[in-house]
């Protein structure tokens, strides 16, 4: 005949017996070698305590009271150890120093404990199902890395470009500098077949192969990688933001496909 032990665990009982007593239970979770002791600092473990906090606890509810020499001997952890965890059970609200020489630990009763860690992780929850439904209700959240340097952000730019597999598109006015910083990165695309397109100031050079809309009164520098990938960047090209974020990304796409369906604006008389 069986029985439902502690912690789900399937416990076999002896032929005629309808349940073991309780007491059995509180003495196998008593002994650090038994089953029943290893799989309830198993489950004090995932909520926080280290496994020799875990030990001490369950060794001290068994023991009802002790100090760090009695304790490290019944819990089967190190003595010169067992001082440092009741301090630390003690201030995680496991355990209560009661004075005396040696200093004594008495454990803070488990149900007590129990409704702390419940009270705890129902707040925790609620705070995150909050956070969900705020989340559901705005979109996904829009995510901006930022880059500081000039270098770091004609890096970015490159790298963007590099990770190219379909469309690059470059918003700028600083188009003769990039140019010359990103040439072989710009080359390297164009011949993977990426349509790299650069909408610059009228009458302006670009790399062979790289289609060119002209366009007056650019400040920032923009790019838009594979429609993925949006970067934004100040007009010194000193600092910059960039996202993968759909949302971002979608409103970028969005405008430069205006700016591109308008076509090539002519030049200046």
């Amino acid at each position: 005949m069986n029985r439902l032990g502690p912690f789900g665990r399937v416990a076999r009982m002896p032929e005629g017996s309808q349940a073991a007593p309780v007491e059995e239970t509180a003495v196998a979770l008593g002994n650090p070698s038994s089953e029943e002791f290893r799989l309830a600092a198993e489950v004090l473990g995932k909520v926080g305590l280290t496994q020799y906090e875990a030990r001490a606890y369950i060794a001290l509810v068994a023991r009802g009271v002790g100090d760090a020499a009695t304790l490290a001997t019944a819990a089967g952890i190190p003595r010169t150890s067992a001082y440092k965890v009741l301090e630390s059970l003690s201030e995680k609200g496991y355990a209560k120093p009661t004075g005396g020489k040696p200093i004594l630990f008495r454990p803070t009763p488990p149900l007590d404990v129990a409704e702390s860690l419940k009270g705890a992780i129902q707040e925790v929850f609620e705070s995150l199902a909050q956070l969900h439904r705020v989340v559901g209700e705005h979109g996904e959240p829009q995510l901006v890395y930022l880059l500081s340097g000039r270098d770091k952000v004609v890096g970015k730019i490159g790298e963007l470009l590099d990770q190219s597999s379909r469309t690059f598109i470059l918003t700028t006015r600083q188009v003769a500098e990039l140019r010359d910083d990103l040439g072989k990165k710009i080359q390297h695309a164009v011949k993977r077949g990426v349509q790299v397109t650069f909408v610059t100031a009228p009458l302006q050079r670009v790399p062979e192969g790289v289609e060119y809309v002209a366009r007056e009164n650019l400040l920032a520098t923009e790019v838009l990688a594979d429609g993925e990938h949006a970067l934004l960047a100040a007009p010194g090209l000193e600092a910059c933001g960039f996202t993968d974020n759909p949302i971002l990304t979608a409103h970028l796409k969005q405008f430069l496909e205006v700016v591109l369906e308008k076509g090539p604006e002519a030049p200046p008389a």
